[in-house]
């Protein structure tokens, strides 16, 4: 993780953005680079700050979460996307999921939880919040079956890195681990994406687990 994480938050509850800003603002390793109250406003400030992490509302009025999301990523916007949601249905999730968030999860979830998993994705780990990990695990399960999708498409180094998602392990500790450069931990990573037709690597590590590719 970078020595201090710049975020942007976006969400058209004043209360609740404040609270989270502040709540930031009393971690050391994070600064509050920019808020937002909708989702326009809050890809211009991500262009114009270049954040390492957006902490994003799903529904807001006019360009909503997963709207704001798919735009970001189709800009190549490169920060951690997590969305902060009061959303605990499953379309939701998987739908954030698919368009690439690094993680999701509940705005009822203790503040120190909501911390744990804000610094869990930071590490380039899942972070879902635990009640939703397995409706997201049997989603992905159902939906491999109707579709074909198998690991055996994905070279042997794309198995083991495959594997390594599925333990949670960043970027860093999969080049450590196998002894290759970060960089091409991310080539793979994204070539094993392409074939397994994930968008994210979330997706990907909760579809390895449910089917024990591990």
């Amino acid at each position: 993780m970078p020595e201090i994480i710049r975020v942007i938050v976006i969400d058209d509850h004043p209360l609740f953005r404040r609270g989270v800003c502040q709540l930031l603002a009393l971690e050391p390793g994070f600064s509050v680079v920019g808020e937002a109250a909708g989702g326009q406003e809050g890809i211009e400030l991500a262009k114009q700050h270049d954040p390492d992490l957006i902490l994003l509302d799903l529904n807001m009025k006019g360009m909503n979460g997963l709207e704001t999301l798919r735009t970001m990523r189709d800009m190549e916007i490169d920060a951690r996307i997590i969305l902060l949601t009061v959303s605990n249905a499953p379309d939701d999730l998987i739908a954030a999921i698919r368009a690439g968030s690094d993680g999701y999860i509940l705005k009822d979830n203790d503040p120190d939880a909501i911390l744990q998993l804000i610094t869990t994705a930071m590490r380039g780990q899942n972070a879902i919040s635990p009640e939703l990990t397995s409706l997201l695990a049997t989603a992905l399960r159902e939906e491999s079956v109707l579709e074909g999708r198998n690991h055996t498409d994905l070279t042997e180094r794309e198995q083991g890195i495959l594997k390594c998602l599925a333990a949670g392990k960043s970027n860093k500790l999969i080049a450590r681990e196998l002894d290759i450069m970060e960089s091409t931990v991310k080539v793979h990573i994204r070539n094993l994406l392409k074939k397994l037709k994930f968008r994210s690597r979330v997706e990907a590590a909760v579809w390895a687990v449910a089917n024990q590719f591990y």
